[in-house]
């Protein structure tokens, strides 16, 4: 028979106890383990062993499962707003656990919450419900960038939101190298400005985005901009547009997501300048 450590690991690092015991392991067992130090009793009825994730530790103990952005970043998806403490998800009609160094931010979402953590789907879902449909919009666009949503996942995703909020969905691609390049491109929209989204222009390479044929839109995050060396070969880029006719706005995070208003203005400016040539 397998030990009790063994069999939770086999689970995923956390189990219930009533599941364990249908498996063979008394409570007298499963008490002689902590005592052990074999496995941790995170609350009542639940178990785990090392290594466990110290935010899912913290919402198992809290009496929920880990969700929302604190989720989607263990996945390495892209989020407007990090969170640095857990993001716990309860249920419409539990109560939190209060624990030892509680700094769990507590969602009393509708439906019930299972063990450990919650899958994608429902943390973008709930992402939304927490941030906003930016937020979502640019997260559902990295996860699905990031192949963790399947064409049946994005379908679920999408009965999951009110009908009010699903053409998010349908604007969304799975190509957008950024979260500020969904950010952008959603906000566009809005404003009625049509993009034509990673064109390939010779002579210059892959560009975010082109209006009207002449305008040259570029979301340059940390990840691949950062650095003399990258700022060189933007400049030699932009230099090789300019020759071609194009003009070429660059925008970093804090003018996207800080400082809207300028870009937004700057890029109308552009539009203007572009449509009055001849």
């Amino acid at each position: 028979m397998l030990s009790a450590s063994d069999t939770i690991r086999i689970l995923g690092g956390i189990a219930r106890g009533a599941h364990l015991q249908t498996l063979g392991f008394t409570r007298r067992a499963l008490s002689s383990c902590v005592q052990r130090g074999e496995i941790e009793r995170i609350r009542d009825g639940v178990f785990a062993v090392a290594p466990l994730h110290a935010d899912i530790r913290a919402a198992t103990a809290h009496g929920g499962a880990l969700s929302c952005a604190s989720v989607l970043q263990l996945l390495g998806v892209w989020v407007l707003e990090p969170v640095t403490v857990p993001h716990v998800w309860l249920g419409a009609d539990r109560h939190a656990h209060p624990h030892d160094a509680c700094v769990c931010v507590s969602h009393f979402y509708r439906g019930r919450p299972p063990l450990g953590r919650t899958g994608v789907i429902t943390a973008l879902l709930h992402l939304r419900r927490c941030q906003g449909d930016e937020a979502f919009f640019a997260a559902y666009e990295s996860a699905w960038r990031k192949r963790l949503l399947s064409k049946t996942a994005r379908a679920r995703v999408r009965d999951g939101l009110p009908a009010s909020a699903r053409w998010l969905v349908d604007l969304a691609r799975p190509d957008a190298d950024s979260g500020l390049e969904s950010l952008l491109r959603l906000r566009l929209h809005i404003l009625g400005i049509r993009l034509e989204c990673q064109v390939v222009i010779t002579g210059v390479g892959k560009v975010d985005f082109v209006i009207g044929g002449r305008l040259i839109l570029e979301a340059d995050g940390k990840e691949n901009h950062d650095g003399e060396s990258m700022r060189h070969k933007d400049l030699v880029r932009d230099a090789a547009a300019s020759r071609l006719g194009y003009e070429t706005l660059r925008f970093d995070y804090a003018q996207i997501v800080y400082d809207w208003p300028s870009v937004q203005s700057a890029i109308m400016s552009a539009l203007r300048r572009i449509t009055a040539r001849p």
